[in-house]
């Protein structure tokens, strides 16, 4: 199994203030907009939010659903994207389970966290210190160990 890095959000602490999509669209786009953002905050009804960044599974659903193989996966995990191929059909979008990918406002090509190369600007903007940079493994680890926690109270 590869041990691809990735941006997660604890719900718990994200406040829903949606620094990490104006650094992110600032960064990669030169201005202020979420719509432009590789990060989306998401508010869960009726008082949690999270922010979803593309989790670089290691099978991507986005790459296979792709019509013109216009989607690639680079060694690190990364979505890549090959905008001479690309139609903006959005079947990439739809194929994603987690809805971490979005279609380019203007360019109607998909985006999706690349995860600043290598260090992603929206774990250090976060005022919460809601955002990590992480792996499913250490993921993992961390929930047996919350649940072995509980067991023992």
């Amino acid at each position: 199994m590869k041990k691809y890095k990735f941006v997660y959000c604890d719900p718990f602490k994200c406040v829903g203030c949606g620094i990490c999509e104006y650094v992110c669209s600032l960064k990669h786009e030169g201005g202020f907009g979420a719509a432009y953002s590789r990060i989306r905050a998401v508010r869960i009804y009726p008082n949690r939010n999270v922010a979803i960044a593309c989790v670089m599974c290691e099978d991507p659903p986005c790459v296979k659903a792709c019509p013109r193989d216009a989607l690639s996966q680079a060694e690190d995990g990364r979505i890549l994207v090959d905008e001479e191929k690309c139609t903006g059909c959005g079947l990439c979008v739809e194929a994603c389970d987690f809805g971490a990918i979005t279609l380019h406002p203007k360019r109607r090509t998909p985006i999706t966290c690349d995860l600043c190369d290598g260090t992603p600007l929206c774990i250090d903007a976060c005022p919460e210190d809601a955002l990590e940079l992480t792996t499913r493994d250490l993921r993992a680890g961390l929930k047996r160990l919350k649940a072995a926690q509980e067991l023992t109270r």
